[in-house]
């Protein structure tokens, strides 16, 4: 009973304390009369509960009257229903009855139509396969007569005419007669291919050893670009434009100047110098973008030939005036190694297809530029010297010396050359320079022309100037000399956020980690660092 009401409580849950399964008569009554002046209303509250015990009586009395009509309208309703399942069920078997008649009769009426539909297609395959079998024949007749005749021409529309309807015959292999013109066409294949390549042969002849050393190199890219114009006029009809035949050449003869530079530069790496070496790059790069010009680069990604935007004839860069190219001696200013190249085109896809080759020699150019900066950081000591500091400048503070900023527009110039050049462990060996002569600008230039005083017996450092210690002497200077200081301290100023810009702007994404930050702590003399 106890579990009854409390389903009924969860099913119609109710606030009344009446409704609770641990009602307590006694607490009910002392919530209603909490006091003994409450009982002057029990009257009033007997009346209410005796007027709700009523309503109960007549809601349990109606419902148990609702109760005794329920059942027999229940299954009144479930014969009614019964009825109505039989009815549909029969209904449902002569439509299914029906159903399979018709579809009987369609049968017997299509039975006819559909043996003629398949002798129609039968047919059909079988004219066509005839047609296909007659073009083969013949066109395996013509693909040998052509190649004996070296029809390349012509050969070339009907070869792939071919082999598209062999492709029909694929799954015939197992007859002879197919099968036999199957080898045909693969002999075909072979003996064209093998004609070609000994016809390329003959027409084009192999270099000289005159030319091999990188003071001739350009005479190689003016021998390759004579013989591309000779081939495009003689043979360039002959090949279909997707197939890029001219660019195969060219890539071609790069991959093999490359490895030959490569092995003759190994051989002969004392010879090598640096006006030399910037010589054969420049011409290098001239080379390769003139490729760039010319083709669209699409042998080179992944063995797969897209079909290209012809140009028109008149704009093949092969047809420029050649003259002088073979004759004109190599004649290199220094101002023409120092000046930095023209930046190359970020597309182009020809870049360091033959260049890459020069990378491991680049040390000749590291080892020019330290040279350089040697003699650039001795001459600003003598034009120190010389000069003497900028004039002082009450209202500016001190001047940064001209010489610093000389020294940066050097640096970046030079990273932005290797950058050119290679960006890989040049690049980091020149950082190292680069780090060396700040160490020696910092020492010899900053840290070596401050004042001299008696009072230190280690000399005047910057540490020393920005430091100042009870009851130590303090050093007097002259007017000339503050200045003097003020500008040493405002161009090592200068050096470290010039250093901090200079950078990561320069340093490539491919380049191995150089942070030429960590080396802003350049020596300026003992306890002084820039």
């Amino acid at each position: 009973c106890l579990q009854e009401e409390e389903l009924s409580l969860e099913v119609f849950p109710s606030q009344d304390p009446l409704d609770r399964a641990d009602f307590n008569a006694v607490e009910y009554i002392n919530t209603l009369f909490p006091t003994e002046q409450s009982l002057a209303n029990i009257d009033e509250v007997v009346n209410k509960i005796r007027l709700k015990i009523r309503r109960l009586d007549d809601n349990i009395r109606t419902v148990v009257r609702g109760q005794t009509n329920v059942g027999q309208d229940g299954r009144q309703a479930l014969e009614e229903a019964q009825k109505a399942i039989q009815q549909l069920f029969g209904k449902i078997k002569d439509i299914k009855d029906k159903a399979e008649k018709s579809e009987q009769m369609v049968k017997e009426i299509t039975r006819d139509i559909k043996q003629l539909d398949h002798a129609k297609r039968h047919l059909t395959t079988s004219i066509t396969t005839l047609n296909h079998l007659h073009m083969l024949a013949g066109g395996v007749d013509s693909l040998e007569a052509m190649t004996r005749r070296r029809q390349y021409g012509e050969v070339a529309n009907l070869l792939q005419g071919v082999v598209n309807v062999l492709e029909h015959f694929n799954k015939y292999m197992g007859i002879p007669q197919i099968r036999q013109l199957s080898e045909r066409v693969k002999a075909a294949q072979n003996e064209l291919g093998q004609q070609i390549l000994a016809d390329f042969e003959e027409a084009f002849p192999s270099q000289g050893t005159k030319v091999a050393w990188l003071d001739k190199i350009d005479r190689r890219y003016a021998w390759i670009k004579r013989q591309l114009v000779d081939y495009e006029e003689k043979y360039g009809r002959m090949f279909p434009p997707e197939w890029c035949m001219t660019e195969r050449i060219a890539v071609e003869f790069c991959h093999v100047t490359r490895t030959e530079l490569a092995k003759i530069m190994r051989t002969r790496a004392k010879e090598i110098e640096v006006k030399l070496l910037l010589f054969a790059i420049q011409r290098t790069t001239n080379f390769e973008g003139l490729l760039a010009k010319r083709f669209s680069g699409c042998t080179l990604a992944d063995g797969t030939v897209k079909k290209p935007e012809v140009p028109p004839p008149s704009t093949n860069p092969f047809l420029e005036d050649e003259t002088g190219t073979e004759t004109d001696e190599i004649v290199i200013e220094k101002s023409d190694t120092d000046r930095p190249k023209k930046p190359k085109v970020p597309d182009n896809p020809f870049h360091g297809i033959v260049s890459k080759c020069f990378e491991p020699h680049l040390y000749v150019y590291i080892e020019s530029q330290d040279k350089n900066l040697g003699e650039l950081i001795d001459r600003f000591v003598a034009d120190f010297k010389a000069q003497g500091p900028p004039k002082p400048n009450v209202d500016e503070g001190g001047a940064v010396l001209p010489s610093c900023a000389d020294l940066f527009v050097y640096y970046k110039k030079c990273m932005v050359q290797c950058s050119q050049l290679s960006t890989g462990e040049p690049m980091i060996a020149l950082t190292t320079i680069f780090q060396k002569y700040l160490r020696e600008y910092a020492w010899k230039i900053l840290s070596g022309n401050l004042p001299k005083t008696t009072s230190s017996s280690g000399g005047l450092t910057i540490t020393s100037l920005l430091k100042e210690k009870e009851g130590s002497e303090v050093a007097k200077f002259t007017f000339e000399e503050l200045c003097l200081i003020c500008s040493i301290l405002s161009t090592a100023e200068y050096c470290l956020a010039t250093t901090q810009q200079v950078s990561f702007p320069l340093q490539p994404p491919e380049m191995a980690p150089c942070d030429l930050q960590q080396h802003t702590a350049v020596s300026a003399g003992p306890g002084c660092s820039l």
